[in-house]
């Protein structure tokens, strides 16, 4: 373990008068710790691993939205985990792999290749007029992590971070919540474009560490759907009830897929995404709720050899939101030991404990294209070193007050409370 001061070095002091105000401290990587430089195609294995974890996550949280409407990020959860788990040891990180299916060797190389593939799409989510998505796609993804600068921080997770996922560190208080609050709300908000104005979890003074993944993402159909051609149609509800919503229409070209109980096709973006569309055949048991990561698996086999094909496509428009309490969906999973252990995450901070992981997610579908953000945070409080406590003054009896000129030390005004009413 090293002091954060030494990881961050000479930038602290910037850093640090950065925390002062209500936007985030600049991002500071691990002193002389530069992004590696990887190969995709050396990692085809690893990141079809990442892939089936992401579809696993994706399961997990739709079942945890319930029975309504359900926006979901699995990639930013898949990418917040990895990053904690370059932190973990012992019984926490044979856990994280097992029931994650996490890649044995290699795993943070395949995620900065994973990263850097994002990256060739990187762009400001603020510079994004979301009524008229851009016709090449911008997606803006950030790693930001936000601990106590009073904790002890190792180094060495600081420089893997630095290294495969271009993480730096934000050095805060977090017992002085009304600048740490707002300096992390910030980041979201930044990195979100500002469709995400605060983060998931709620703040808890207590915390010494804040691990967040935001992914934002704007793209242009690559045929936009005619306005013209929308029209109100019927729709099924998940309850069986009937109601019109706003439905697109249009005669599109896309790789089109069927199988057992599905069809589904892939509508093309301008270039480098699709939207996978998945419907469930009418008699299908469980309908849209019984898609899982198997069911997806088969769908994203059939889709990968399809030829493209012309597709009548009605598609509804859509704007929702969600929010995950995704500590309780990782116990679900199975994550006892990741999530109550205090020894396994030392190489963070020492006994360190995961005490909150939350995410939002929205998404808004219309015409000319998509728009979707999510941000994904895990925290965690050292429990073998805490913050000593902030000195407490409490005025609760007669006191006396000065109104001092500090270059003179001239008292202009002086008095006593003896009764504040």
């Amino acid at each position: 373990m090293f002091r954060l001061q030494r990881a961050i070095a000479l930038g602290a002091v910037m850093g640090l008068a950065a925390c002062a105000a209500p936007a985030p401290p600049e991002l500071l990587t691990a002193d002389g710790v530069e992004r590696a430089s990887v190969d995709r195609s050396a990692y085809r294995g690893e990141l079809a691993a990442f892939r089936d974890s992401a579809l696993r996550l994706g399961d997990s949280l739709l079942l945890a939205g319930g029975e309504g409407n359900v926006i979901a990020s699995p990639g930013s959860l898949l990418i917040a985990l990895a990053m904690l788990r370059t932190g973990a040891s012992g019984e926490a990180a044979a856990e994280m792999d097992a029931v994650l299916g996490l890649p044995e060797a290699d795993r943070d190389k395949a995620m900065n290749a994973l990263l850097a593939s994002l990256e060739e799409y990187d762009g400001d989510p603020g510079s994004v007029d979301e009524e008229n998505p851009p016709a090449k796609p911008l997606v803006h993804t950030a790693n930001g992590l936000f601990v106590d600068k009073n904790v002890p921080t190792g180094q060495g997770y600081l420089d893997s971070l630095a290294e495969h996922y271009g993480t730096g560190v934000h050095p805060v208080d977090f017992r002085d919540q009304a600048v740490t609050k707002p300096a992390i709300d910030a980041w979201v908000n930044k990195n979100t474009g500002g469709r995400i104005e605060k983060a998931p979890a709620p703040y808890d003074p207590g915390n010494t560490f804040s691990l967040l993944n935001s992914v934002y993402f704007a793209a242009a159909w690559e045929v936009p759907f005619d306005a013209g051609n929308t029209s109100d149609d019927p729709f099924t509800t998940a309850d069986g009830g009937s109601v019109d919503v706003p439905t697109m229409h249009g005669l599109l070209e896309m790789a089109y897929a069927e199988g057992p109980g599905w069809q589904a096709v892939d509508l093309p973006y301008g270039e480098g995404f699709v939207m996978r569309l998945v419907l469930p055949a009418k008699d299908s048991d469980g309908g849209a709720a019984a898609v899982n990561a198997d069911l997806l698996a088969e769908v994203a086999r059939g889709l990968d050899g399809a030829d493209p094909e012309d597709v009548d496509l009605a598609l509804p428009t859509w704007d929702h939101k969600s929010h995950f309490d995704v500590r309780a969906i990782l116990e679900e999973l199975g994550l006892q030991n990741t999530l109550n252990t205090t020894r396994d995450f030392d190489a963070i901070q020492p006994g360190l404990m995961i005490t909150q992981a939350a995410q939002d997610a929205n998404i808004t579908v219309a015409e000319k294209g998509t728009v979707a953000a999510a941000v994904t945070q895990i925290n965690g409080m050292a429990t073998s070193v805490q913050p000593e406590p902030a000195r407490s003054l409490i005025f609760d009896r007669p006191f006396h007050y000065q109104i001092v000129h500090v270059g003179t030390g001239l008292p202009l005004f002086m008095g006593k409370v003896a009764d504040p009413r």
